[in-house]
């Protein structure tokens, strides 16, 4: 009785099993890339917020929103960690 159709699966079967595999296969190969990516991705360290920081001070320098006393006060106080409020002064 299971063979009424002669014994093989019907096309649309076929394609559905070609389908599911290559799913499968796309979403094991997918997973396995984002893990590799996720644990050799190094975390951004302080120093490059720091370098993010002096560039966008030179950049406000080279257009002329601050003045060089300005500059050199924002700059030193980058240099220093920030321990100081930019209001003291």
């Amino acid at each position: 009785m299971m063979f009424w159709y002669g014994g093989h699966w019907a096309f649309w079967q076929v394609g559905l099993a070609w389908v599911g595999m290559l799913l499968f296969w796309g979403l094991l190969i997918w997973a396995i890339y984002a893990l590799v990516t996720a644990v050799i991705r190094k975390p951004a360290s302080r120093d490059s917020h720091d370098g993010d920081a002096r560039q966008i001070l030179d950049q406000r320098l080279a257009r002329g929103e601050i003045d060089a006393d300005e500059y050199r006060r924002l700059r030193d106080l980058l240099a220093s960690g920030g321990r100081q409020s930019p209001a003291d002064t």
